[in-house]
């Protein structure tokens, strides 16, 4: 069984390209994961898996581009694995047209675990709470996960990460969709410095890879984000990062960004110099 979430937009989460923008996507998830769990199941009844998971990792891979509509787009959840101490959904983010054929916008995962905030550590799943989850089971084949970086590189460029407290959940960490906006305000950072003086041009997200290592908390203090660069193509990139208190490793990342032409909605080849200025900063 599927769980399916109808989720309003608003023109708020709209970008310069008047598409939703990457990082609103992933608060749709938000949404949908946590309708569908204080919605069905004995677990539903206690709250305890919709108020007391963490994210440990979201896989998000963005297909179309969704532009504003008063129509709600729809979004189906599913469970595709049931651990000990952790679980995986998986989405699909998607219009429906009258003929039946589904225009897909995203399809993603997230790894959650349940979690004890008294103490700040996970704990088992409960037999209620597999039980729950397993009415909306469906196993697939775990795709081979190639590992995120874990130290910083030399050519890194740094970004503060400047915590809100608008940005802090009830438990007073920072929700796990933030990291998708510091993210985005590194990778802005970095390509601004790399195109200093080059014509403006247009960028989409195709992929994210999260990892969330250890929780990120308000404080006056801004954290570090450090990015570069681990591949480089002739229409595309993939950008690495990692958001730093120190040398504690908070958050890593991986980032696929496509050069994009608005008028056609299609990838394009970039000038020599935009593509220059990546490779500088490339590690492979």
């Amino acid at each position: 069984m599927r769980h399916t979430y109808r989720c309003p937009l608003r023109w708020a989460d709209l970008d310069l390209l008047g598409h939703v923008n990457n990082v609103v996507y992933v608060d749709y998830l938000q949404e949908a994961r946590v309708d569908m769990l204080r919605t069905h199941g004995p677990a539903a009844r206690t709250g305890a898996l919709a108020e007391g998971v963490v994210v440990v990792r979201h896989e998000v891979s963005y297909l179309a581009p969704l532009g504003f509509g008063f129509a709600p787009v729809t979004i189906e959840s599913w469970v595709t694995e049931i651990r000990a101490a952790t679980f995986t959904l998986a989405y699909e983010i998607f219009h429906e047209r009258p003929d039946g054929e589904r225009r897909v916008y995203v399809r993603a995962k997230t790894v959650l675990t349940p979690y004890v905030f008294a103490s700040e550590r996970p704990r088992r799943l409960t037999e209620v709470e597999r039980e729950t989850l397993a009415v909306f089971l469906e196993p697939d084949d775990p795709a081979r996960r190639v590992p995120l970086a874990a130290h910083r590189p030399e050519v890194a460029v740094h970004a503060p990460v400047q915590v809100r407290f608008s940005d802090v959940d009830v438990y007073g960490h920072v929700n796990n969709v933030k990291y998708f906006e510091y993210l985005q305000e590194a990778r802005i950072q970095l390509t601004a410095d790399l195109w200093q003086g080059l014509d403006p041009i247009s960028l989409v997200v195709a992929q994210t890879d999260v990892d969330y290592r250890v929780p990120i908390l308000f404080r006056p203090e801004p954290y570090d984000a450090w990015s570069w660069a681990s591949r480089v193509g002739q229409r595309s990139a993939t950008i690495e990062s990692l958001i730093l208190d120190g040398d504690t490793v908070l958050a890593r990342a991986r980032v696929a960004i496509v050069f994009f032409d608005p008028r056609t909605e299609r990838s394009l080849a970039p000038p020599e110099p935009y593509l220059e200025g990546l490779r500088s900063l490339l590690v492979s």
